[in-house]
């Protein structure tokens, strides 16, 4: 006989092969078929029409016209809960907003979950450089200005974790030598500020800074980034660093990252 809420057979439990159908969802899959969620997901049509139409009626996908599958706004609402996500970038956004306004380029916020980085949100300047990046995306730490902070910050397991894997490369600029990693991210230490110049498209430089909380813990990094040879990062780093204080004022006693 099967364990409780696992089902006989080499599938899985019901949770983890649902998370595995939510988890086939990306920014290249935005709306699949079935046939095309049961191949990403490793299981049979069957067993993934029936635990799509419990997600369907949950609220965790909606189905369209077409019969594609999307996510659906019951997870987005359980996701704008997440402390590190809406609370964070509702105190950092009067802030954002002024640096966007002052600068006209590009604002990111961003924080560490494992070993990627997580963007909580993008304030896009008018006529900017064109950005990979997009709210709740993921990317490496070791290629963004953002990435490089957070894990200059992040506890030694993870920096190794990070520093002795594959570093990917994004343009010819990117670093991959784990030894020019580790000085680099000395210098954040030591500097308060990291600069990623064209590591992830070759016409666009990021200055970031640190976000640190009332117990003097980085919970956050936040980013300018330009258009590669029209500012100094130099010149940027006092207005990153000025906003990224201010954001962690605005955490204050309450927030805490979870």
């Amino acid at each position: 006989m099967a364990g409780r809420g696992r089902p006989a057979g080499p599938t899985g439990p019901v949770l983890t092969r649902g998370l595995a159908l939510l988890g086939a969802f990306g920014p290249a899959r935005p709306a699949m078929t079935l046939s095309q969620l049961a191949r990403h997901a490793g299981m049979p049509l069957s067993t993934a029409h029936r635990l799509l139409g419990e997600l369907v009626e949950w609220g965790a996908l909606e189905r369209d016209a077409s019969g594609c599958y999307r996510i659906g706004l019951r997870l987005w609402e359980l996701g704008a809960l997440a402390p590190r996500g809406q609370g964070l970038r509702e105190r950092a956004l009067p802030f954002l907003e002024d640096l966007s306004q002052i600068t006209r380029e590009n604002v990111q916020l961003a924080v560490r979950e494992g070993t990627e980085v997580v963007f909580v949100e993008r304030i896009g300047g008018s006529g900017a450089v064109p950005v990979l990046t997009r709210v709740g995306g993921r990317f490496a730490l070791t290629a963004t200005g953002v990435g490089l902070v957070l894990l200059a910050h992040a506890p030694v397991e993870v920096q190794e974790d990070v520093l002795g894997g594959r570093i990917e490369r994004f343009t010819e600029r990117t670093v991959t030598d784990a030894e020019q990693l580790r000085r680099m991210l000395a210098d954040v230490r030591t500097n308060g500020f990291a600069i990623s110049d064209r590591q992830v498209t070759m016409d666009a430089l990021s200055v970031a800074a640190p976000i640190q909380d009332d117990r003097g813990q980085v919970v956050a990094a936040v980013s300018l980034v330009v258009r590669h040879g029209t500012a100094s990062p130099h010149s940027l780093s006092p207005l990153v660093r000025t906003s990224a204080r201010a954001i962690g004022r605005a955490l204050g006693e309450g927030y805490r990252p979870g």
